[in-house]
This record gives structure tokens, sequence and C-alpha cells, in this order.
């Protein structure tokens, strides 16, 4: 039998667009109830379409071909990061990352452990995001080689083929991280799993585009920034402003990819599609940082799942932590199109509109990135 909560998120998708609850149900059901991001190897089957082009004269929008440029400039090596630092994420007083966005700061619970306690548990709260962002690094990986096959353009082949090289490294260092200082690794979220499940099953090309270069990254983007300005450690704060480097590069190979085709080229009822669809994923994306597997770890003993939830959900600071994620991901979908006055009230609702007129990627500079982290 579903649990509530999985009858909940079809039913609500299905109460929003039939179309896109239909072509999500086969991911939702591998995620959420047969639980396969659970399993050590998954196999899934992509029936994209695989572009050639014989004559090498298709290459689409000109900036593919200056951000292949700027790619094979920006390559960076992971072997030069000093990974010889020192790192205990147990520290509260060098601190790794912000005690006070830990998902129950605020709650009695959390206030009655010990010092070393609460040491622990900011080690579990690095361990579960930075598990989480190595998983959809892995998940951009694949869906990076895919675009590279399934895109029209040989100018966007090019620029795809570098950012294959720029997610394995991705994969690299924040495994390496993991196993070498945290010594902790977690399991993929559902919500996140469904995510990657549906973009990577899907046979149109420009779903693997919006789902991956779109909404992944694009939240990554905004999640990077906030550790990069709120940690203290030196090796991640390295490691993190390389990354931020090539995420916007790739996001914005994203909004290149799919403006002038949702705004110009596709249908009006498939734009409108793909706006669901995308804000059927924001959901998700949001719902990811509920920190479910981190309290099922330390709190599942102490409360019920709906009273985690409902903790973590009328949190201030995670409230805000959560919102904040969106700050790079809305104007990208306002920029490609897909942010129209008919979907904003429901954007209004989870309370991500307020970055609608933030910059796009295409728009905004590295050192504007590293300036607001």
């Amino acid at each position: 039998m579903l649990e509530t909560s999985t009858i909940d998120v079809i039913t609500g998708m299905a109460g929003r667009n039939m179309k896109v609850a239909f072509d999500l149900l086969p991911s939702a059901l591998s995620g959420f109830v047969l639980q396969e991001g659970k399993k050590r190897d998954i196999g899934m089957h992509s029936g994209h379409e695989i572009h050639y082009d014989w004559s090498y004269s298709n290459f689409g929008n000109p900036e593919f071909m200056n951000l292949y440029k700027k790619a094979k400039k920006g390559q960076w090596d992971s072997d030069d990061l000093l990974w010889n630092t020192d790192v205990d994420p147990t520290n509260l007083d060098f601190q790794i990352f912000p005690e006070k966005l830990q998902p129950m700061y605020n709650h009695p619970s959390y206030r009655k452990l010990s010092k070393n306690e609460k040491g622990k548990m900011l080690h579990s709260t690095v361990s579960w995001l930075l598990s989480n962002f190595l998983h959809g690094e892995q998940g951009a990986l694949y869906a990076a080689s895919m675009t590279v096959e399934a895109t029209p353009w040989m100018g966007a082949k090019y620029y795809g083929s570098t950012q294959v090289m720029d997610e394995a490294r991705h994969v690299e260092v924040f495994q390496k991280y993991l196993d070498t200082k945290l010594n902790k690794l977690y399991q993929i979220n559902d919500n996140l799993f469904v995510i990657i499940h549906a973009l990577t099953t899907s046979s149109e090309w420009d779903i693997k585009f919006l789902g991956m270069q779109i909404m992944i990254e694009g939240l990554a983007l905004g999640a990077f920034g906030m550790m990069y300005r709120f940690s203290k450690e030196p090796l991640l704060r390295e490691l993190l402003k390389n990354v931020i480097s090539d995420e916007a590069r790739h996001v914005h190979y994203g909004v290149e990819a799919l403006r002038d085709y949702y705004t110009k080229e596709v249908p009006d009822y498939k734009r409108r599609e793909r706006e669901d669809w995308a804000f059927e994923v924001s959901k998700l994306l949001r719902d990811r940082f509920l920190f479910i597997e981190f309290y099922e770890e330390n709190f599942g003993h102490a409360m019920s799942r709906k009273e985690w939830i409902d903790t973590v959900v009328n949190s201030e600071i995670m409230s805000e932590f959560r919102r904040m994620l969106f700050s790079r991901l809305i104007p990208n979908l306002k920029a490609i199109g897909l942010l129209t006055d008919r979907i904003k009230p429901r954007y209004e609702e989870l309370g991500l509109l307020k970055f609608e007129d933030g910059k796009a990627a295409d728009k905004i500079t590295l050192n504007e990135l590293l300036a607001a982290a």
C-alpha cells in the first residue's frame, strides 16, 4: 500500500496537469514506492534520439562555441586542491557549516544535547548535504553525456563534452571529500532520485536540459554559493569555488539551449507542459531538503515522520535555507519562458517568486556569484 505522502504527491500532480503526472508517475513509483534509489546499482532505459551531423554545419547558437572556449580555459585539476588540510566536521568552534542551519537547531530536543552530541549532528548534517550533492553530480555526469548525443547542434555537442569532464571531476572531489574528510556517506534522497530517474528515462532531449541544466544545476549553484559563503573550512571553500565556476557555465548553457526553443519554436501546449513539469520538479527539489534520511538516523526514535516534517517546514531558519537555494533557479526559468503569469501564483505559494527579478545565468558573472555568496 502506498504511503499517504506518496499518494499526495501523485494526486497533487494529477490535479495540476494530468499529462505531467502521467509522465512522472513511473519515476515516482520507482523512487517513492519501490525505493530503487536505495539499491546499490540500478539500470535505467532512455529512449532519446541520437543526432549526427555529417556536414558539421549546424552549430546552433554562437554562444555554444564561446562557452566551449571558456570551458577549455577553465579546466582545473582536482589534485591541486589542498587535500592535506585537516578537517574536523564536529568542531563547533570552527564550523564547517553553520550550526544554526541544522534542521533541528531551534527544537527543544536539540538544545538538550551536549556540545559533543551537537558536534556529531553537525557532522551528519554536512555529510547529508554533500552526499546528495555528490549523487546529483553523478546524475549530471550521465545527463551531460546524453545531451551530447541528443542535442541537434554541433556547437552544443562541443561544449557538452567539456561538461562531461567537469561533472566527472565534481563526482571525484565530492566523493573524495566525503571519503577522506567526513568518512560518512548517505543514500540518495528519494525526491532527488525521482527527478534524476525522470530526466534520465525521458525520450525528449529538452527534458534532459531542463531537468539537469536548469533545475538540478541551478539549485546546486545556489546551494554551493551558500556553503561557500558560510563555511570556514578552507579545503571545502576552495573546492566549492572551483565547482561554482563550472556550474555557472553549465546553467548558462542550459539557458542558451532552451530560451529560443521554448519561446519561439514549441507550440503553446508543449510550453505549458514544460512549465508544469518544471513546477512539479521545483516542489520535489524543495522537499529534497526535508532531511528525511538525517531524521531516520537521528530522530526517528524520538518523533513521528509527520512531526519531523512539520518542524522542518515551519522552522524559520530551514524555510529560508530552502528558499535561498532557489535564488539561482527561478531567474533561469524566467529567462527560458517557463515563468509566465499562468504559473507564477504556484511559485508564490511556495515563497519562491521573490527571486524572479534576479539575474539569469547568461547575465551574471562568476565574480558576482561569489560576491553574492
